[in-house]
């Protein structure tokens, strides 16, 4: 027997994920993660506890697919393709700049506001350190372009090299920048990038 399909009850079941996940995400920046429950999600969006459960998975699947909008950007991934077959080790510091700052930009109101303070619940930081590892691996790669280009410091290894991205590149670099002391985008990515070029490149006379 063929299996029943209903165009407009999948159009209602969507509609209400949406709503659930506006609702949550809402509430997440409004009130914190570890404040909020499965209770308020379902108030705010006038559905049933268990709808929730059943149309995204509970809370901790919620904040995942919140942030997986961030992790998966489009400016990852042209950042990386970029990196891939530039020849200026200059250049990659500043592609990845680029890159990690687009990406913070376009979903600040999720990363910093949900993040910054931390989430408080083991299974949500599991979710964050996910996104934590893949943006790790993301500047494990432009290391080893790096490296490949013998481009490095000559007191640097690939393993110091990945550290010293995180430090000027990663994620608490621009929380701290744009989301502590107020710095604009343009200011922050133009520092970072300056500031990792001369840690981590060789000079040319060298």
């Amino acid at each position: 027997m063929s299996r029943y399909y209903s165009p407009r009850r999948m159009d209602a079941a969507a509609d209400t994920r949406t709503a659930i996940m506006q609702s949550a995400r809402e509430l997440f920046l409004a009130r914190g993660y570890p404040d909020v429950t499965v209770a308020q999600i379902a108030a705010a969006a006038r559905v049933a506890v268990q709808t929730v459960y059943s149309s995204t998975g509970g809370k901790t699947a919620i904040l995942a697919a919140l942030l997986a909008s961030a992790m998966n950007d489009t400016a990852v991934t042209e950042s990386l393709e970029a990196v891939a077959t530039c020849t200026d080790p200059g250049a990659i510091i500043d592609i990845t700049a680029e890159g990690t700052r687009r990406a913070h930009e376009r979903h600040w109101d999720v990363l910093y506001g949900l993040l910054h303070d931390g989430l408080g619940d083991n299974g949500a930081t599991e979710v964050h350190n996910e996104g934590i590892t893949a943006y790790l691996k993301a500047l494990t790669t432009v290391a080893d372009r790096l490296v490949a280009l013998d481009a490095l410091r000559p007191e640097l290894d690939h393993a110091l090299a990945v550290d010293l991205l995180w430090f000027f590149l990663g994620q608490r670099a621009w929380f701290l920048l744009i989301g502590e002391r107020g710095w604009s985008f343009d200011r922050a990515q133009e520092w970072m990038a300056d500031s990792a070029r001369q840690a981590l490149l060789r000079s040319s006379g060298h």
